[in-house]
């Protein structure tokens, strides 16, 4: 049975639309050829919420007001656990056996930390568009050059942009 690590930071299915049906289809074909089990990896996008735009930060020293935290009734993780809920329900009724986990760090530390602990024969990128400048994208400084460099053709990428 192949393992794949299925990396999502919004709804699948929304995703999936995005892509053209890119990243069910593919998935699809995984499950004809060999059964897979399937581990999502859904991100809060937490660590980049909390984080100020450098600008915001200037400006609001020069004034003595600074701009505030996302709201409290936002709840970021249980938006995660949602949409982690619905992958998992998406890919058992395709036949795939699915479980998932939450991570509230950023793209590249959490795969990271997920494929130290556990061995995956595939990871897939299913994600929205990532906030990587042009800059960090030319020299492939960004999140998904980051992990192609540590996972060559085992990583599969359907993220808008790419």
């Amino acid at each position: 049975m192949r393992r794949y690590l299925l990396v999502v930071d919004m709804d699948f299915l929304a995703v999936d639309e995005l892509l053209d049906l890119q990243p069910i289809s593919y998935l699809v074909r995984r499950q004809e050829q060999e059964p897979c089990a399937v581990v999502v990896l859904s991100l809060t996008g937490m660590a980049q919420e909390t984080k100020l735009p450098a600008m915001e930060l200037l400006l609001g020293a020069r004034i003595g007001k600074f701009p505030v935290a996302p709201r409290p009734d936002h709840s970021l993780a249980e938006a995660a656990g949602h949409r982690l809920d619905l992958t998992v329900r998406h890919l058992t009724t395709i036949g795939c056996q699915a479980e998932g986990i939450i991570s509230d760090e950023d793209l590249v530390p959490a795969v990271r930390a997920e494929t130290g602990h556990h061995h995956y024969d595939e990871v897939i990128l299913a994600v929205g568009q990532q906030s990587s400048t042009w800059l960090a994208r030319a020299l492939h400084l960004d999140p998904v050059h980051q992990l192609r460099r540590r996972f060559g053709k085992r990583l599969v990428t359907f993220a808008e942009g790419h």
